[in-house]
């Protein structure tokens, strides 16, 4: 593989075929020895939630997502890396994110994903606020410390 690759990088509101976005990585690459998915899911709370809204500043987070998924593929040996976000109302069991790392090796795959999931958890400009399935008021959700320490570990 020649030189970081050019990641992917969307936010959108519908969902997304995790099929499909292995394969654009992977068809036709006859380099690509391993594929590294990471998908996140809403939670219930069990059974507290209807959905979580999740909102974004656009442009500014697209723009700090593709310099994180840009920072990885400087990083490590890619031969592909894509990032979707969603954003709206998540009903419980839906997609929210998912990360796609492919390469020759499946170290440099595993890293990456880990990496961009670290850093989007953290410092990706999203806001999330829940919806109570008893129709009480929700609130915004506050940042997790484990996340912030989760992204420091990839500091040089």
């Amino acid at each position: 593989m020649a030189g970081p690759v050019l990641p992917v990088v969307r936010l959108q509101a519908e969902d997304f075929d995790i099929g499909e976005e292995i394969a654009r990585l992977t068809t036709g690459n006859s380099d690509v020895g391993a594929v590294v998915t990471f998908s996140g899911l809403c939670r219930g709370e069990q059974g507290s939630l209807s959905a979580l809204e999740l909102e974004h500043y656009p442009g500014m987070a697209e723009a700090e997502i593709a310099r994180i998924a840009k920072e990885a593929t400087e990083r490590w040996p890619l031969a592909g890396l894509t990032a979707i976000h969603r954003y709206g109302k998540i009903r419980p069991g839906e997609n929210i994110v998912l990360v796609v790392a492919a390469s020759a090796h499946r170290q440099a795959a595993f890293e990456a994903a880990s990496f961009l999931m670290d850093f989007l958890k953290s410092r990706a400009p999203f806001w999330k606020k829940e919806h109570h399935a008893d129709g009480s008021k929700g609130g915004w959700v506050d940042a997790k410390e484990s996340d912030d320490a989760a992204a420091a570990r990839w500091k040089p």
